[in-house]
């Protein structure tokens, strides 16, 4: 491996089963280590990337927020990073903190928080804590692919169960479905909903823009199931990205509607820090042809810029093309009855308890 100063980017070609190319420049770090001439002539090297998981050693496990775009005070991620590699994740630039890259090392450097579960029971135990909507995954994806082997998320929700505090879900992994038994004894409670992100329907497409996640009909799939269980679930068209999936917003909402989704929102792509040139690099290596236009799309909904930070512009952007997306949306919407909004979690079951061992069958 050469060390290379930050401002100096090759750009190789993509790796197998990654979205991104290669690994951005860290804002925070003066070198910037790339791989030399030889290494990326290698086939092993060019096509496998492994994933490295990594224990993290925090001391809480709540995230606050302050946003008047979300409607939730405290998320909780279970990993950091994210081995679905969605070309576009706005979630990328945190990785830097953690001192790698927002590029590959988001993809394939996962930071595990193994004591996730007790950090959250310890939480619930503090007289401090006052009863409210706690969201998973309001960063990185709880259900990515690891889960399925260290069941963190299932973990969390059997604590959300034992003290009955409410939870609401965004994932785009139909691995959720393994934890119906817990998700239903929290709905009977009112203490759940689920929202799954559906990008496009296009199995191709997802398949080189988020290729590490569920397929199109897997999650529609676990809509019907979640809705076939009781669990309030939605949809998410996440994120619209105008000139690329904006026309199949009626296709997914109707197809959603069909398996029992009950609402339906979207959210304006948005490219803040290096998810702008990985993105752009994405686009020119797998769609040359429109990466102008779809980038033209952009700017337009973001007064000529790729990434809007402003609060209440930043998820829907603003400008002719916005509002003509967001009509077409609002119309779709109407059409397939998915304009109800998610009912208030109850709060009044709320319980601390000292006993960390849940029982299953404990009366409503």
């Amino acid at each position: 491996m050469l060390l290379h100063p930050a401002s100096q980017q090759p750009n190789p070609p993509a790796k197998k089963g990654r979205a991104a190319g290669y690994n951005t420049p860290n804002r925070f770090e003066p070198l910037h280590l790339e791989p030399d001439a030889l290494e990326l002539d290698d086939e092993d090297y060019r096509d496998k990337v492994p994933t490295q998981f990594l224990v993290d050693s925090s001391k809480s496990i709540l995230a606050e927020n302050n946003s008047p775009d979300v409607g939730f005070r405290y998320s909780l991620n279970p990993y950091r990073g994210c081995e679905h590699g969605c070309s576009y994740c706005f979630a990328r630039p945190t990785h830097e903190y953690l001192g790698f890259s927002a590029g590959l090392d988001f993809e394939t450097r996962i930071v595990v928080k193994e004591n996730a579960p007790d950090l959250l029971r310890d939480t619930f135990r503090k007289k401090s804590w006052e009863p409210q909507v706690v969201a998973l995954s309001g960063n990185t994806d709880c259900y990515q692919p690891v889960e399925r082997r260290l069941a963190i998320t299932r973990k969390c929700l059997e604590v959300f169960l034992e003290f009955r505090n409410p939870v609401t879900i965004i994932t785009k992994n139909a691995l959720i479905t393994r934890d119906l038994d817990i998700l239903q004894q929290l709905a009977a409670r009112n203490l759940v909903h689920v929202t799954l992100s559906i990008t496009s329907l296009k199995r191709p497409l997802t398949a080189i823009m988020e290729p590490r996640t569920s397929r199109p009909e897997q999650r529609l799939a676990t809509i019907a199931a979640l809705h076939e269980a009781g669990i309030p679930v939605g949809v998410n068209v996440a994120p619209l990205i105008p000139g690329l999936n904006d026309e199949e917003v009626p296709n997914i909402l109707e197809a959603a509607a069909a398996r029992g989704a009950q609402w339906a929102h979207y959210i304006m792509v948005r490219l803040p820090g290096t998810v702008k040139p990985l993105f752009i690099d994405w686009l020119q290596r797998n769609m040359p042809d429109r990466a102008g236009k779809i980038i033209g799309r952009i700017e337009s909904v973001r007064d000529g810029e790729l990434s809007d930070p402003r609060f209440g512009s930043r998820m829907h952007g603003e400008g002719q093309l916005a509002e003509v997306v967001a009509s077409f949306f609002h119309l779709s919407r109407r059409r397939y009855r998915l304009e109800n909004r998610h009912h208030d979690l109850a709060l009044h079951h709320f319980r601390r308890t000292g006993h960390n061992q849940l029982n299953l069958f404990d009366s409503l």
